[in-house]
Order: C-alpha cells, then sequence, then structure tokens
C-alpha cells in the first residue's frame, strides 16, 4: 500500500517538473521529493471530498434535480471535480509556503552560523590542510544545516564532481547575497592560488560587521514597529469600536429625529440605510486586513524580508481582534445610557 501510494504520488507529477520540486525539496532540507506523502494527500482529499460532497452537495442536487438521473450525474461529477480541486489547490498552497518558511528559516540558520564555520576552516588552512581538507574538517554536528550541506558538497566531490562547481551549486541554492558572496570571494582566491587564509579571514570580519550593522537599524528602528503595534493592536480596533457605538447613537438620533415628520427639515435622516451588525463585521475584516500587512510591513522594517513576518500574523490578528471587544464591552457600558433602548 506505501509503495501504491508512492506511485500514486509520482504520477501526479509531470517529469519535466520533478528536477525543480525535487531542488525546492532539498532547500527545506529533505534528501528527496516525498512522493508518498503526495499520494496520502490524495487519498485525504479524495475523502474530505466525499464528506462535503454527501453533507452539503448531494442534498441540493437531490432537490433541484428530482426526476434526471443523467443531469444528476453531470452535477455531480462536476460538483466532485471543483471540490477536490479546491481542497488539492488549498493543500498545495498551504505546503508551498510552510516549506517556503521552512527555506527561509535554513538561510538565516546558515547565515548565522556561517562565520564560526569559516573560523574553523580558517583555523585548519593556517594549520596546513589543504582547502578542500580544511572543508571537511570543518565539519561538526553544532554547526547544523551547514555541516549537513557541506557534508552534500563532500559526497559529490567524492564522487568525480569538481569542488568548485559543487560550492557554486550550493550557494545558488539559497536565497543568500552573503553566502553567495563570501564563497565567491573564497572560490575565486582558490582558483587564483592566493592565501586563501586571509581572505576567509575578511571574509569573516565582512559577515560580522553586517551582521553587526544591520542589528544596529533593527534596534534603530524599534520606535516605528512600536507604534506600528500600537495602531494595530489597541488605536484601530478602538477606533471601530468608537464608530460602532457612534453609528447606533446617530441611528438612535436619526429615528427620533423622523418620527417627529416635520416637512420643513432641511435633512432627511434614514435608520435603514445602514446596519450596525453589517459595520462590525466590515469593522472585523478591516482590522484582520490591517493586521496582515502591518505584520509584513514590520518584517520589511525589522529583517528587510517579508518572510520573516509570518510569525507576526496570528498574534496580530489575534491580538488585534481581543482588544476590539474589549473595546466594545467598554464602550458599551459608556454609551449604554445614550443608545435608545441600550
Amino acid at each position: 500500500m506505501v509503495l501504491f501510494a508512492e506511485d500514486f504520488g509520482k504520477a501526479f507529477i509531470f517529469k519535466s517538473l520533478r528536477p525543480k520540486i525535487k531542488s525546492f525539496f532539498m532547500k527545506a532540507g529533505y534528501d528527496d521529493v516525498p512522493y508518498e506523502l503526495f499520494g496520502w494527500l490524495f487519498y485525504i482529499s479524495l475523502a474530505i471530498t466525499y464528506f462535503i460532497y454527501i453533507i452539503l452537495v448531494y442534498p441540493k442536487i437531490s432537490i433541484i434535480v428530482a426526476s434526471s438521473s443523467v443531469i444528476t450525474l453531470l452535477l455531480t461529477f462536476i460538483s466532485w471535480v471543483i471540490i477536490q480541486i479546491l481542497i488539492l489547490f488549498t493543500i498545495i498552497i498551504y505546503m508551498y509556503f510552510s516549506l517556503n518558511i521552512t527555506i527561509y528559516k535554513r538561510t538565516k540558520e546558515i547565515e548565522g552560523i556561517l562565520p564560526d564555520y569559516l573560523q574553523v576552516v580558517s583555523s585548519n588552512l593556517k594549520g596546513g590542510l589543504s582547502f578542500e581538507k580544511a572543508l571537511w574538517a570543518a565539519i561538526k554536528p553544532e554547526f547544523g544545516v551547514i555541516a549537513k550541506e557541506v557534508t552534500m558538497i563532500y559526497k559529490k566531490v567524492m564522487t568525480g564532481n569538481d569542488l568548485t562547481d559543487a560550492l557554486n551549486e550550493f550557494t545558488q541554492k539559497y536565497d543568500s547575497p552573503i553566502l553567495r558572496r563570501s564563497f565567491d570571494l573564497i572560490v575565486g582566491e582558490v582558483e587564483s592560488g592566493g592565501k586563501i587564509a586571509d581572505i576567509v579571514d575578511r571574509v569573516i570580519e565582512n559577515i560580522r560587521k553586517t551582521k553587526a550593522l544591520k542589528e544596529e537599524m533593527s534596534a534603530s528602528t524599534l520606535t516605528y514597529m512600536i507604534f506600528i503595534g500600537a495602531i494595530v493592536i489597541i488605536i484601530a480596533p478602538g477606533l471601530f469600536a468608537l464608530s460602532y457605538y457612534l453609528l447606533h447613537v446617530m441611528i438612535g438620533f436619526s429615528s427620533q429625529l423622523s418620527n417627529l415628520n416635520s416637512p420643513n427639515m432641511p435633512i432627511s435622516f434614514s435608520a435603514d440605510s445602514i446596519n450596525p451588525e453589517d459595520f462590525k463585521t466590515f469593522s472585523m475584516m478591516a482590522i484582520l486586513l490591517i493586521s496582515f500587512f502591518s505584520s509584513l510591513i514590520m518584517s520589511l522594517i525589522e529583517k528587510g524580508d517579508i518572510k520573516g513576518g509570518i510569525k507576526y500574523i496570528p498574534a496580530f490578528m489575534v491580538s488585534s481582534i481581543i482588544f476590539y471587544y474589549i473595546f466594545l464591552a467598554a464602550f458599551g457600558y459608556f454609551f449604554g445610557g445614550i443608545i435608545p433602548g441600550g
């Protein structure tokens, strides 16, 4: 059954796409594409589609089409295909973003540990080892992702690949300018036959200076991040909650004025044009939308990358909605005596 799931997963992926998919999964830390997982995901989507069809779709089809079995079969086929495609599309989008976040974390981990790894490489070079052996001797478990990647480079070199090509393939694998520039400089020095240990030490110094500069820039923008966070979590929910009760007040007064039935009034009020509950729904959606984009803006300010803001999205959304309901309760107590019927 497991083999069947793997073969079934391969059947849904075109051969032309398999190298790109394999590269994508390898960036996320997988040694190979989990075709078996794709097969099981198809089975899961099939089961979900079945329950959705039986519970939600079939009762409506049976009401709309009571006599014609051909039309019923056609609608069943169309609805089944649409439902399963939507479910598979949702699963694929979720997997894509999850893997992208994993790749982003691996990239940042590599950038963080790279100076320490190169420091060991430099020590090995100064100890008399060649560049190739210095790379292998520096592999230690505490270096995490980069140790695994260098191990893969070692395996490629041992099977006949050129070291320069293997290093270039490694640097192109991740979207990291620091990683690419560092190894481009080192590989260039190796090919020119210069003092590799000196260039490695300069690369280490430059990486650490760049890291310190980024941390300083992040600290200098802390005020802006606090300001954005206060707007999203407190100010925006408070203003929307206040607007909700002001709307109630306006509708109450307008209904009282309309009861006067004065033909000489210059302004006509209508209490039926705006529903406060619709405004409440709009407020919640607006707050969630503001929270989503604000988290991405904060990520750009702090890290210079949108992917780093994914972790802020749930916290911002939940916090802003909680404060929205807190403000609704507080303003409800305050405006209780003003709103007619409140």
